[in-house]
C-alpha cells in the first residue's frame, strides 16, 4: 500500500488529482487555518453530519499555534473532541475512508491523515419487512445501512461472544461486508472458509450486493434451483441464527442478511413458529410442509390420473372432467404457469392506486370469462388456483420459484411419458435436494440425511424455550 508522503502539499495534490475534484462537484474541499498552519479537509457533500462538523471547526479556528503538537497521534487524542476518529498512514486508506463519507483532515507539518467519522447516510426507518411478516412479534426489520442493521442485532444479543468483523469486496465498490458470529458457537472451520473466500474475492463490484456476494461464496450447479443459503430481513431470525452458532453476513446497501450455513428445514422456518406456543407452532410448521409438497405433486398428479381415468378410486370420481377439453390439459396448466407469474409481475410495477382495478380486471378475465370462452377447463383452474395460494404460504421466494420449476418439469415429463416420467421427475426432485450443497459442505437435507433424530425433532417440532 502506498505511504503518505511527507509533505503536506504533495499529499493535498495528489488527492485532488485521483479524486478529480474540479470535475465532481459533491466532493469538497475546504482550506482551513488550524493553529497557524494550513490544513485541507476533504469529504462528501450528503455524507456528513453538518453541525457535527461546524463544531469541530468552530474548535480548529479557536485553536493557538503554541497548541498544535508535533505527532498526528497527539493531535488526536488532545485537540480532536470526537469520538470515531483514526490515523491514517496509506493512500489507499484515506480513499477508502474518504469515498465511504469520512472527512479526511490534512494539517501542514503533520505527515499523516486524521479521519474525523462524522458521517451520515440516507436512510429509511427500520419498519416490518414486507415479505417476512408476523401475527406477533418485533416489528423492525433491516435497512440498508450496515451500522443499523449491526444495532438492530446487537440490541437483542447483549454478549461479549458477540463478534462482528468488517471486511471489504469489489475494487470499484469497495462494498463493506461484515461477518457476525459468536465466538463460542460458531464452527470455526467454517468461518475460517468464509473468511478466506471473502479475502480472495478478486471482483470489480458486487453489483446486486448480498446476492452478487453469495454467488461468489456458493458457486454450484446453475440447473439446480433450490436456494442455496437463507436470507431474512428480521433482525430477530438473525438473532436466533446467530444463537444457534451459524454465521450472519451483512452487506451495506442491502435490507437482508445472509445466513451460513443452512439447509432446507432450516430456509423453511418462519418467525412465526416461535411466537406463538409450541402446539400451535407446531401445527404451523407442519402444515408448511405438507402445503408445499402438495402444490409440487398435484398437478401432475391430476394431469396422470386424466390421462388414466381407470386408476381414479371409485369415491373420487367427481375430480374427472365433466365439460369438453378444447386445448390439452398440458397446454392448460404451462399457460396459466405463465400468465399468473405475468400477474405477479404486473402486481409488482403497478401503482397503489391502479392495483384494485387490475385486481378486479384480472379475476374477472382469467377466472370467469377463461372458462366460459373454452380457454380453461373449471378444474384446471380450481388447482392452479390453490398451488398459487399455496406459494404464499412460504415466505422464501427462491423456494417458490425452485418448487414451481419442479413442477413444471414433473408436468412435462408426466404428458410425454405417463407414470413412467411421473416417477422419473420425483427422482429428479429428490437428485436435486440430495446434490444441493451448502457453504459448510453440509447435507442440505439434513438432519433427515444424515439421519440426526434429536435435530430433527427440533426442526419439524416447536420445542419449549430451554432454560
Amino acid at each position: 500500500m502506498e505511504k503518505l508522503s511527507e509533505t503536506y502539499e504533495e499529499n493535498v495534490s495528489a488527492l485532488r488529482r485521483i479524486l478529480n475534484s474540479d470535475r465532481n462537484f459533491d466532493i469538497l474541499e475546504k482550506h482551513l487555518l488550524i493553529a497557524g498552519h494550513a490544513a485541507s479537509l476533504f469529504f462528501i457533500d450528503g455524507l456528513v453530519k453538518d453541525d457535527i462538523l461546524e463544531k469541530l471547526l468552530e474548535y480548529f479556528y479557536s485553536l493557538k499555534p503554541e497548541d498544535l503538537l508535533d505527532t498526528p497521534e497527539q493531535f488526536q487524542m488532545q485537540h480532536l473532541p470526537y469520538i470515531e476518529t483514526e490515523v491514517l498512514t496509506g493512500m489507499e486508506d484515506v480513499l477508502k475512508n474518504l469515498l465511504s463519507g469520512v472527512p479526511c483532515l490534512f494539517v501542514n507539518g503533520m505527515p499523516d491523515c486524521l479521519a474525523i467519522d462524522c458521517r451520515t447516510y440516507p436512510a429509511r426507518s427500520v419498519e416490518e419487512p414486507l415479505k417476512d411478516r408476523t401475527l406477533r412479534g418485533s416489528r423492525d426489520g433491516f435497512v440498508e445501512t450496515v451500522v443499523f442493521n449491526t444495532a438492530l442485532i446487537r440490541r437483542r444479543i447483549r454478549s461479549p461472544k458477540l463478534c462482528m468483523e468488517m471486511q471489504t469486496a469489489g475494487r470499484s465498490t469497495r462494498t463493506d461486508i461484515v461477518l457476525c458470529y459468536m465466538e463460542d458457537r460458531v464452527d470455526q472451520d467454517c468461518l475460517r472458509k468464509l473468511k478466506d473466500r471473502i479475502a480472495s474475492l478478486s471482483v470489480d463490484a458486487l453489483s446486486m450486493n448480498q446476492e452478487s456476494l453469495a454467488e461468489l461464496l456458493l458457486p454450484g450447479h446453475w440447473f439446480n434451483p433450490f436456494p442455496k443459503y437463507h436470507l431474512t430481513e428480521r433482525p430477530d431470525s438473525a438473532a436466533a441464527s446467530l444463537l444457534e452458532g451459524n454465521i450472519v453476513l451483512l452487506v451495506d446497501n442491502s435490507p437482508s442478511a445472509v445466513i451460513l450455513p443452512t439447509s432446507l428445514f432450516a430456509i423453511m422456518e418462519e418467525a412465526n413458529d416461535y411466537y406463538f406456543p409450541p402446539v400451535t407452532g407446531t401445527y404451523l410448521r407442519l402444515s408448511r410442509f405438507l402445503i408445499m409438497i402438495v402444490s409440487l405433486v398435484l398437478t401432475p398428479l391430476f394431469l396422470l390420473l386424466m390421462q388414466h381415468p381407470a386408476w381414479i378410486p371409485e369415491g373420487f370420481q367427481f375430480i374427472r372432467i365433466q365439460d369438453t377439453v378444447n386445448i390439452p390439459l398440458i397446454w392448460q396448466f404451462l399457460l396459466l404457469e405463465l400468465a399468473i407469474d405475468g400477474l405477479r409481475l404486473a402486481a409488482i410495477h403497478t401503482p397503489d392506486m391502479l392495483s384494485t382495478p387490475l385486481s378486479v380486471i384480472a379475476g374477472l378475465v382469467i377466472g370467469e370469462f377463461a372458462v366460459n370462452s373454452g380457454w380453461f377447463n373449471a378444474e384446471v383452474m380450481l388447482y392452479m388456483a390453490f398451488v398459487t395460494i399455496a406459494n404464499y404460504s412460504q415466505s422464501n421466494v427462491e423456494l417458490n420459484y425452485a418448487v414451481k420449476f419442479m413442477r413444471i418439469l414433473l408436468l412435462l415429463l408426466t404428458c410425454w411419458l405417463g407414470l413412467v416420467g411421473f416417477l422419473i421427475g420425483i427422482a429428479v426432485v429428490c437428485a436435486c435436494l440430495l446434490g444441493c450443497r451448502t457453504f459448510a459442505g453440509h447435507g442440505y437435507l439434513y438432519p433427515l440425511i444424515p439421519f440426526h433424530w434429536e435435530t430433527l425433532k427440533r426442526q419439524l417440532f416447536r420445542v419449549r424455550s430451554r432454560r
